[in-house]
């Protein structure tokens, strides 16, 4: 069984949110909502991610930039969205899904995720990074307050 087939598998049988496998070994697992795994993962491993693969529920074009930043190797999405699937084509990301849309939602699902909100004005995936870690803790702070 190859890297994205066991993130797959993880992803599928242990009702994740996210997995991420390289050389055969599950490296990070959550069932953490939204982009928080995803940048919890990056702020952990850094660029030893790069040739990993993943296995994502909701991937729209702000974590198709993450895997790009990070140099991933293949990813799999249960959802994705055109422009996730249009940034991983780009940059000649290996990319499986079950089902395509044309925007990812928050979760009320009425209205864009903030966070492809601010990925729809980005395309350098450092600077990607940055904004979406920076957008993250604004929106802590808020719940906290």
């Amino acid at each position: 069984m190859n890297d994205l087939e066991i993130a797959k598998n993880e992803l599928k049988t242990k009702d994740l949110t996210l997995a991420i496998v390289k050389a055969g070994e599950l490296i990070f697992k959550t069932k953490d909502h939204k982009i928080a795994g995803f940048l919890n993962a990056i702020e952990k491993f850094g660029q030893s991610l790069e040739g990993s693969s993943i296995a994502d529920r909701v991937v729209g074009k702000a974590i198709a930039l993450l895997c790009v930043y990070v140099n991933v190797k293949a990813i799999y999405a249960k959802v994705i969205s055109a422009k996730a699937k249009k940034v991983l084509e780009q940059n000649q990301i290996s990319h499986e899904w079950t089902s395509i849309v044309n925007e990812i939602l928050d979760s009320e699902t009425n209205q864009v995720c903030p966070f492809e909100m601010k990925a729809k004005s980005l395309s350098d995936p450092k600077d990607t990074y940055f904004e979406l870690r920076n957008l993250l803790n604004s929106l802590k702070d808020c719940k906290q307050s």
